[in-house]
C-alpha cells in the first residue's frame, strides 16, 4: 500500500467515508502525491496515455492556424494571449510557436504577423512536469510564462485552450435504485469499498433535472460539477476571445442513454485501460467523459458563445490538414510513418472519432471559423 493509499484510509478513518469525487481528486491532485502531481508522471510512449500532441506535431500546427484566425477576426489586438492549461509535455506550444515563426511543416521560413503579438501562458500544476516544459521550450523563453492557476490571469484578450483537461477534472459517481444515490468511499480495514449514501450536494439532482437526466434502475453514472467553476474562472479572467476545448465527449442525449448504463469513467495504467480505480492509487489516470451540453449551457448563462462543436477529424479536416499531408509526401523520406501517425488525428476509430472540439466566444457577433467549415454539430447539443 502506497503512501497516498495510506492518506485517504486515514482521512476515513477520521472524517468517515468520502464522495467519489473526493476520492477522485486526492488520486489525482493531492499535492506531491496524486497522479497529475507527483514527479513521476510520465505521459506518452513511457507513460500511462498519449494526447493527440504526442502523435505529430501537425496536430499544434492545425491549432495555431484556427487560434491565428481567431486573432484576425479580434482586429489583431497587439498583445494576444493564449492560455494552454495542462500542456503536457509542451508539445503544442513548440508545435504551435515553431509554425508561427515560420519553422515545420507549413512554414516555409517566414515568421506569421501573431507571432509579434503573441504571449503564451502555459497554467500547470506540476512542478516537475513544469521544469519538463521549461526544457522543451527553452528557445522561446521570452514568448512564454508560467502559471498555477487562471484566478492568477485577468484582462485576458485571446485563447484559453485545453486538449484533455476536463475529462480529468473530479466526478460525483451517482447510481440509480429506488432513488438517487451517490457512490462514497469507505474503508474495510485496509482495503478500499464503495457505500451508496444520499448524495452530498443539492447540485446533483439540480443537474439531472436541468439536463433532463431519468435514470433507469441500477444505471450509474457521473456528474461533473466542476466544468461550471472552470467556466467561472476562465470567464473571469477572458475580457474577450475564445474558448478552445478538445477533449472525450458527449452531448447530455448520449452521455446518458441506454448504452451508457455502467457510465464511462477509465483508468489508464501503462497503456492499459482498468476499471478499478481503487487500484494503483495515484499512480493512474482516471478520467470520465465530459458532458459537451453542459460546457454549452453553462458557458451561455455567462454569455459566452457557442460557436461550434464537431468531432476532431472532421475539424482538422477543415483546417487543411490534408495541404499538411501534401507538404511531407513531397518533403519528407518518413512519408508512410508520418501520415500513419498523422491518421490516428483524423480517421474513424481514432482520436479523430473518440476527441470533439468545441469553441466558445465571448465577444461582439458570432463569428464563422473554419475549423467547422465542413461540418458544425452545434444544433445535436
Amino acid at each position: 500500500m502506497n503512501t497516498l493509499h495510506q492518506k485517504i484510509i486515514q482521512r476515513i478513518k477520521k472524517d468517515g467515508s468520502i464522495t467519489f469525487k473526493s476520492f477522485m481528486e486526492m488520486a489525482l491532485y493531492e499535492p506531491e502525491l496524486g497522479y497529475y502531481t507527483s514527479q513521476n508522471t510520465k505521459i506518452g510512449r513511457a507513460g500511462d496515455f498519449y494526447t493527440s500532441s504526442h502523435l505529430h506535431p501537425v496536430f499544434g500546427m492545425m491549432l495555431g492556424k484556427q487560434i491565428e484566425e481567431m486573432w484576425v477576426i479580434m482586429g489583431k489586438p497587439s498583445a494576444f494571449q493564449i492560455i494552454e492549461m495542462g500542456a503536457g509535455a509542451g508539445y503544442v506550444c513548440k508545435d504551435m510557436i515553431d509554425y508561427y515563426k515560420g519553422l515545420g511543416i507549413g512554414g516555409q521560413g517566414l515568421e506569421r504577423e501573431i507571432i509579434k503579438n503573441l504571449q503564451y501562458i502555459i497554467m500547470e500544476l506540476n512542478p516537475a512536469m513544469r521544469k519538463q516544459q521549461k526544457k522543451l521550450l527553452a528557445d522561446y523563453s521570452d514568448k512564454i510564462r508560467w502559471v498555477a492557476s487562471l484566478n492568477e490571469l485577468n484582462n485576458i484578450k485571446g485563447c484559453i485552450l485545453s486538449n484533455e483537461l476536463l475529462d480529468a477534472f473530479p466526478v460525483h459517481l451517482i447510481e440509480m435504485e429506488n432513488e438517487i444515490k451517490e457512490v462514497f468511499v469507505s474503508a474495510d480495514g485496509e482495503a478500499l469499498k464503495e457505500i451508496k449514501e444520499k448524495p452530498s450536494t443539492n447540485g446533483i439532482a439540480d443537474y439531472l433535472k436541468e439536463f433532463s437526466v431519468e435514470l433507469p434502475k441500477r444505471y450509474r453514472t457521473e456528474i461533473n460539477l466542476d466544468i461550471k467553476k472552470w467556466l467561472n474562472e476562465a470567464n473571469n479572467a477572458l475580457i474577450e476571445g475564445f474558448i478552445l476545448t478538445i477533449d472525450y465527449g458527449y452531448p447530455a442525449w448520449d452521455y446518458y442513454s441506454e448504452d451508457n448504463d455502467r457510465g464511462t469513467l477509465l483508468c489508464y495504467h501503462k497503456h492499459q485501460t482498468a476499471e478499478n480505480p481503487y487500484q494503483n492509487i495515484g499512480e493512474q489516470d482516471i478520467t470520465a467523459h465530459i458532458n459537451f451540453s453542459s460546457v454549452k449551457k453553462w458557458g451561455e448563462e455567462l454569455n459566452i458563445k457557442t460557436l461550434g462543436f464537431c468531432q476532431q477529424g472532421t475539424f482538422l479536416m477543415s483546417l487543411g490538414i490534408d495541404e499538411a499531408i501534401a507538404e511531407i509526401h513531397k518533403n519528407s523520406p518518413d512519408y508512410l510513418f508520418e501520415v500513419a501517425r498523422i491518421k490516428k488525428l483524423i480517421l474513424p476509430g481514432t482520436m479523430g472519432e473518440t476527441h470533439k472540439v468545441m469553441i466558445q466566444y465571448k465577444g461582439n457577433g458570432e463569428p464563422r471559423l473554419r475549423g467547422f467549415s465542413i461540418k458544425n454539430q452545434m444544433k445535436n447539443l
